[in-house]
């Protein structure tokens, strides 16, 4: 959900065209105060890392959100330019046949003070997802709907029976604002981000966490 929900999002190409719902929001808040994101190309053996981005910048740990409050978006050389900043060492390509544009590494929700399990034991009725699958967001306006893998009923802080079909559908900067609880573990996924017709080796991470309030939608099969 970070990549998808809010990653792209703060990636300065499409902010700088008004293409993201966190355009012209630096040093606002966005998100619980609880709540701090950074994209890290320096983390050892991560998918997403390296020494330097394809324009020739040393890999960098980029902090985007710190406290609820949008602090930087991702840069380039070119949109850093446009923007009389320095790169944040994001421009990355495919490979030779394509332009760099910028592009998330490891980028993660920092952990938080709470214990995986006080988070699940506080839950009377909800949902425990434990993978996400496909998706799609509008980064206009944030808006998303994932695929639930791997998710578990929560009743009276239980963990109940595997749920099949589900989607989660919701607003990314609605749900960074509602989050309440952050766990002390990090859970990292892998995988290959598309955007402009290549793709570029990533990864993500996040704690558990507790969201309040999302839909979950589905059918029984």
């Amino acid at each position: 959900m970070i990549h998808e929900a809010v990653g792209h999002g703060l990636e300065a190409d499409l902010a700088r065209e008004g293409l993201s719902v966190y355009s012209g929001k630096i040093n606002e808040m966005v998100a619980s105060k609880e709540i701090s994101i950074i994209d890290d190309a320096t983390i050892d053996f991560a998918r997403g890392s390296f020494f330097y981005d394809d324009e020739g910048i040393e890999g960098q740990k980029t902090v985007l959100v710190e406290n609820g409050v949008l602090k930087r978006y991702m840069y380039d050389r070119l949109t850093a330019m446009k923007d009389g900043v320095q790169s944040t060492g994001n421009g990355r390509r495919e490979s030779y046949r394509f332009s760099p544009i910028p592009r998330m590494t490891n980028t993660l929700i920092v952990s938080g003070k709470s214990d995986p399990h006080d988070i699940i034991s506080s839950v009377d009725k909800g949902l425990l997802v434990l993978k996400m699958g496909g998706g799609q967001v509008d980064t206009v306006n944030g808006n998303f709907v994932f695929d639930i893998s791997e998710g578990y009923l929560l009743e009276n802080g239980q963990i109940g029976d595997m749920v099949r079909g589900a989607t989660l559908i919701g607003n990314g900067p609605r749900v960074m604002r509602e989050i309440d609880m952050i766990g002390t573990d990090l859970g990292f996924g892998m995988g290959t981000c598309g955007k402009d017709a290549q793709g570029v080796p990533v990864s993500d991470a996040q704690p558990t966490l507790r969201i309040p309030h999302i839909v979950v939608g589905g059918r029984e099969g």
